[in-house]
């Protein structure tokens, strides 16, 4: 298994704030994605890269949040053995189900300390 991306991943009720603190900071937007999630969390993506090459997702959340949460995210080559690995280290899929968008998987994993990954596959 291959790690093709790892970046921060900000989820939100709130993008515009945030993605103007990251254009501010020099990031400029990539492309965005609407409506990927898994059951009732569905989110749109807006994918930001600096000069640097480093990359940051900030995702508006469809269900109401608290407060803004950071995850990672990792995009993987074989999101099967990469799920594995993950559980075998103690992390449970927090929706108990994988999403599929015909052109990516995804899940979000939760460790046993608490932190998140979101775990995707592109589909080529």
């Amino acid at each position: 298994m291959k790690i093709t991306t790892f970046n921060p991943q900000i989820v939100t009720n709130n993008p515009e704030p945030v993605i103007e603190l990251f254009e501010a900071l020099g990031f400029e937007k990539r492309h965005t994605k609407e409506g990927i999630g898994i059951g009732e969390m569905k989110a749109n993506d807006c994918r930001l890269k600096d000069v640097n090459g480093f990359h940051v997702d900030i995702s508006r959340a469809s269900l109401p949040l608290p407060r803004d949460g950071v995850v990672i995210r990792m995009n993987v080559d074989d999101f099967d053995e990469a799920y594995k690995i993950l559980e075998s280290h103690g992390f449970k899929n927090d929706f108990g189900d994988v999403g599929e968008t015909g052109s990516s998987k995804s899940a979000v994993m939760g460790s046993p300390s608490g932190f998140k990954i979101v775990l995707i596959q592109h589909i080529k």
